[in-house]
């Protein structure tokens, strides 16, 4: 049983029912991997670790609604990508990563995460070569203390690089079921914190496969499944929260990323059948374009919508850094309407308070988890952040208005603690160390052979690695790759111009 925790005279930043966000000087109890007190002058037992928290800000941990985490080895490197750039600079690339690669390169993922105070994420794990891959995965996630429904992903496979092939007519071969089956069968792992889920994009197989996958997913105890739905001129026609609906499965199951430009249909939708849809600012304003789910100017989505990284190989893993990119974007964008007219807005659009909602209690809708995290409320996991209210960031802001101290002047690096499921993972201001043996449960490779191991024994790792993989993308003709995906996937060439 893990020690009490008291976390004692901070400022505690609470939901209320309509989602207002409250500044309250209290403390807060953490007994095994729950909030059981949240109270002023709390008497500890003689057992209980205390904590002082004068002069921190306690926040709920961030939920991060879609990201894929496998790719650490690839950060750095799409920077100045378009989206049918990064498909085989980024996607297709799993293909040289081995099952070492996947558990360094998803525990590199997850650490940075936590340092970065995301506590829950959902992982569109489309790595899936073998069934060992997977089971990397789920080992470094064990291994990492992080908070994850893993979304095991059936996925287009590189066959050959020169020719380039995928394998996009067969990505549902006996393997992949079966190892669907047995991981199902022992989640959840790491004592519940990773749970199971499904992602898949390939709805434009037969209605008969697709709904088999689904109800075989649901009947397996899978409560979540995630697409990406990406509507734009290189991407089907077809709006998946339609097929679905058409399908009479469209349920609150569901989670689909991005859903760029959608159309009042989709709102309408996604709001009566209660499934939820991640906005991905940085990848979505530089590859996609349009406008975003969370905060769209006339569709009323916001309400289930959480915020999603998508790929920390293009940019920063931080919740933080997301949902102000957005804020300031849309923002931005509303202002522009009055610019043309040659008038000023009497107020901005869109709150500090709406966007720091986005990426706790709207994630945890989003992630289906809303009664288990994403606010700091007695009998929800104990998944919280403790930020320095001093900092040369964050002083006198935190004293003004936490949350828009967190949401506009905070970075990682204000981040003293991070608590998940009652244990901390950062504490002042470093990284723990982490214990790789819990995650053998699942996967045996020689990654999870070491015991404890420094995140400086992680970065050396991922370095070595980085530089194996960079070593055998270098001689893939990625020109020849792209010509490949466009034909693969029917893409009409005449839409891909110079300008518009």
């Amino acid at each position: 049983m893990a020690t009490p925790m008291l976390l004692k005279g901070g400022t505690v930043l609470v939901h209320d029912e309509q989602d207002h966000v409250h500044a309250l000087k209290t403390d807060l109890l953490i007994e095994g991997n729950t909030i059981s007190k949240t109270e002023d002058d709390i008497l500890a037992s003689s057992s209980t670790q205390i904590i002082d928290c004068t002069d921190k800000i306690l926040t709920p941990g961030f939920i991060d609604t879609h990201h894929h985490v496998w790719q650490t080895l690839l950060k750095g490197r799409h920077g100045d990508d378009t989206l049918l750039d990064y498909f085989p600079k980024g996607n297709f690339t799993s293909s040289v990563h081995d099952s070492e690669d996947f558990f360094w390169g998803q525990l590199g993922g997850c650490l940075a995460m936590l340092d970065a105070g995301t506590t829950t994420v959902v992982d569109h794990a489309h790595l899936n070569y073998a069934p060992e891959s997977s089971k990397a995965a789920i080992a470094a996630d064990i291994s990492s203390g992080i908070r994850s429904v893993f979304c095991y992903c059936p996925t287009p496979r590189t066959e050959s690089w020169s020719p380039f092939k995928f394998s996009g007519h067969d990505m549902l071969p006996d393997w992949v079921m079966t190892t669907m089956k047995e991981l199902a069968s022992k989640a959840p792992f790491g004592d519940g914190r990773i749970t199971l889920g499904l992602a898949f994009d390939a709805l434009w197989m037969p209605k008969e496969v697709v709904v088999n996958l689904f109800t075989k997913a649901k009947d397996m105890g899978i409560k979540l499944i995630t697409t990406h739905y990406v509507r734009s001129a290189i991407q089907a026609p077809h709006s998946p929260i339609e097929v679905l609906d058409s399908y009479g499965i469209l349920d609150s199951a569901y989670l689909f990323s991005h859903t760029t430009n959608a159309t009042p249909k989709d709102a309408a939708l996604l709001l009566s059948s209660n499934s939820h849809a991640s906005t991905t600012p940085s990848t979505e304003l530089q590859m996609l374009g349009g406008s975003t789910a969370a905060f769209h100017p006339t569709l009323n989505m916001t309400s289930q919508c959480g915020v999603g990284v998508d790929c920390h190989s293009n940019n920063s893993v931080s919740i933080v850094s997301e949902i102000r990119l957005l804020l300031q974007h849309v923002r931005a964008v509303y202002n522009q309407k009055f610019v043309d007219k040659g008038v000023v807005a009497k107020k901005v659009n869109h709150t500090v308070e709406e966007a720091f909602n986005l990426g706790t209690i709207g994630g945890a809708r989003a992630a289906g988890l809303s009664d288990k995290v994403g606010s700091l409320k007695v009998g929800k996991f104990a998944d919280i952040l403790v930020w320095d209210a001093t900092s040369p960031a964050m002083v006198c802001a935190a004293q003004h208005d936490p949350v828009q101290a967190v949401v506009l002047q905070s970075s990682p690096k204000d981040i003293e603690m991070v608590i998940v499921d009652g244990v901390i993972r950062k504490e002042g201001g470093r990284l723990r160390d982490v214990d790789l043996r819990p995650g053998r449960e699942m996967w045996g490779g020689d990654g999870a052979k070491g015991d404890v191991v420094s995140w400086n024994d992680v970065s050396k790792e991922l370095v070595k690695r980085r530089e194996s993989v960079q070593s055998v993308i270098e001689g893939l003709d990625m020109e020849e790759a792209r010509k490949g995906i466009i034909q693969g996937w029917y893409i009409n060439e005449e839409v891909i111009v110079d300008s518009a």
